[in-house]
């Protein structure tokens, strides 16, 4: 069921909480190769850094993602959906998590992704070190390590 289209002002849309967007659904961060750093503790040498978990610039900026109930209802292969050469990778959050660390979970189409979202709210170390812990591989990057817990989906 496509979702309600959100407000937008002169700098994008304007930061929400999708009603539309379910507790139990996740968003799917895609993740680059260049967002690793060498870990020794970790079990391939290398750990996802925070910097997967930072938000866009500008006024309205939140952290880009993915629908995935959204991509799925349109007949998309999600997996295929957020994976190309730049981003090789990707992880799962719950929305209710998500919600719980205080976060916006709202809708945010493109032009060329009608599926997109954004998370909003404050990226501080200590919150982008919890988005690291409640996060879950969805396409694994090989070899890297999601620091503390290996979690999968």
């Amino acid at each position: 069921m496509p979702l309600t289209l959100p407000q937008r002002d002169q700098h994008g849309v304007i930061p929400h909480d999708h009603s539309e967007i379910l507790p139990d659904d996740l968003v799917i961060r895609r993740v680059s190769a260049a967002w690793t750093v060498p870990d020794p503790k970790a079990p391939g040498g290398k750990r996802l850094s925070s910097m997967a978990f930072e938000k866009s610039s500008g006024t309205n900026g939140g952290m880009s993602v993915d629908l995935k109930r959204q991509i799925e209802e349109a007949g998309e292969d999600a997996k295929a959906w957020v994976t190309s050469p730049r981003w090789t990778a990707s992880v799962t959050l719950r929305v209710r998590d998500l919600r719980a660390e205080g976060f916006q979970v709202g809708f945010d189409p493109l032009d060329d992704n009608a599926h997109h979202g954004e998370v909003w709210g404050s990226f501080s170390k200590s919150k982008k070190k919890k988005l690291m812990s409640i996060c879950a591989w969805f396409v694994p990057l090989d070899g890297v390590s999601l620091g503390d817990h290996q979690s999968t989906s």
